[in-house]
């Protein structure tokens, strides 16, 4: 979580909804509980399983030693030991929840949090690029929801868990207003934007998606042979059935947790940008705000191809490469178009792909097998680059956010006149047009340099509604 070198002064700060933000003094000399807005009163009883948690990994970490100490543990024993964890877990999760807190000011979201060790995280408004809102089975059952924010220039999303449904969304609502430039003021009052749905994926698209993506049948052949073979070398049914488990997991992410996370997929427009909300058992409401995607990533399964099925990726600024997200897990062609001329104005899906040309067939002396799926092109809204065979993958680069244009070329490639043309974009990511003619690289290395120049001094303000 990002912190600022120096806290703004207290005199220039206002609250929402307090009045000038001051310690609250202790009763009894006893510490003091810091100023500002409560999380959901449930919230202890998600923290008390911190100690517990911690207590159960050390365990399983020296499984045989813990094995052997149980047994010499008496029920009177196991009694009075229970009896000081759980009140010790509750009253960790008590104290963490008192003295933690939160404040928005004109310029930034404080989380104040710590007993002993006191630290005070500065998130500043302008930097927020995403504010997303989950509510996990067990939350939904209480009424509550989980705060997400992602900031530019950290890995992992800062959280507020958990809130009443009601205050989090007024709190992301004030969040966007206050990014998108809206007066201190007059942020509390503006509410959520409204929404126009664009997209929603039926459940039986998903499903039929899922069983012709051909990841969970690979998976599933995986979990079938693996097993066999370690048990046929090592002739040890443990190591096979310890084989088996990372199969198992692969099976269940690629079928039915992608389903369980993918359900009733919508996506809707808003003047915050898109909004998506899927989920099951867990439901996420999520916002890509216009302007902060970095680069596009467009899947065509082979079997998916037949019936032009697409799915669509996402990396946004400060989220990291391999860090984004999903936009739409399965959609027609021209749904897609809808959706990408959102993000991506004047993008024409239809002209990406005419635009695309082969590598030249010398390519193939570099990679013999998968050279037909390589391929590149330029349109006047995006780098694009093309791979694949079986699974094939297009990305797209606005030239706005090409970073850096790098010339690539290895000795094999030197050799057959070959060389790659990589593009560096804002999310700490890259694509590349590969085995590309030599003299055509060195001239697309030029010309896209000049490209992005002109696509940074034309491209819309990357604020909230406006």
């Amino acid at each position: 979580m990002p912190e600022e070198a120096r806290e703004a002064p207290e005199h220039a700060v206002r609250v929402r909804g307090e009045p000038q933000a001051q310690e609250a003094p202790g009763e009894s000399g006893s510490p003091r509980r810091p100023a500002g807005r409560r999380l959901h009163p449930v919230t202890p009883w998600r923290r008390a399983w911190a100690p517990v948690a911690g207590l159960i990994a050390f365990s399983l970490h020296d499984f045989q030693r813990t094995r052997e100490w149980f047994s010499h543990l008496t029920t009177g024993w196991l009694i009075v030991a229970f009896a000081v964890l759980l009140p010790a877990a509750a009253a960790y999760g008590f104290f963490s929840w008192w003295f933690t807190s939160y404040l928005v000011t004109d310029t930034e979201l404080r989380i104040r949090t710590g007993l002993v060790f006191r630290r005070t995280a500065h998130i500043r408004l302008d930097r927020i690029q995403a504010v997303d809102v989950g509510r996990p089975l067990l939350a939904r059952v209480a009424g509550v929801a989980k705060l997400k924010l992602d900031v530019v220039g950290t890995e992992a999303k800062d959280e507020l868990a958990f809130l009443s449904e009601r205050d989090a969304a007024e709190l992301r609502a004030e969040l966007l207003a206050r990014a998108a430039g809206i007066a201190p003021e007059a942020a509390p009052e503006a509410g959520e934007a409204p929404s126009r749905e664009l997209l929603r994926v039926d459940t039986r698209t998903l499903v039929t998606g899922l069983l012709l993506m051909g990841t969970g049948w690979g998976a599933l052949l995986a979990m079938i042979a693996v097993p066999g073979v370690v048990f046929a070398v090592s002739d040890s049914f443990v190591a096979g059935l310890a084989s088996l488990l990372p199969a198992l997991g692969g099976v269940w992410a690629s079928t039915g947790g992608r389903f369980l996370k993918e359900y009733d997929w919508t996506v809707a427009e808003s003047p915050d940008g898109l909004r998506l909300d899927h989920g099951l058992l867990d439901r996420e409401h999520a916002t890509v705000p216009p302007g902060r995607v970095q680069s596009v990533k467009i899947t065509e399964p082979l079997l998916w191809r037949r019936r032009d099925w697409l799915r669509v990726d996402l990396e946004t600024a400060g989220a990291g490469k391999d860090k984004g997200g999903v936009l739409i897990p399965v959609a027609s062609r021209a749904a897609v178009a809808d959706v990408l001329g959102r993000i991506l104005p004047g993008l024409g899906l239809d002209a990406v792909t005419e635009v695309v040309t082969p590598v030249p067939q010398r390519a193939r002396w570099c990679t013999p097998l998968f050279w037909r799926g390589y391929g590149h092109g330029v349109t006047g809204a995006v780098f694009v680059t093309r791979s694949g065979l079986l699974r094939r993958c297009t990305t797209l680069v606005p030239h706005a956010k090409v970073q850096s244009v790098r010339y690539e070329q290895g000795p094999w490639q030197r050799r057959m006149r070959l060389a790659d043309v990589c593009v560096d974009h804002g999310a700490n990511g890259w694509t590349a047009a590969r085995l590309r003619d030599a003299t055509e690289a060195e001239a697309l290395v030029s010309a896209q340099a000049e490209r992005s120049r002109l696509g940074r001094r034309e491209a819309r303000p990357e604020r909230w509604m406006t």
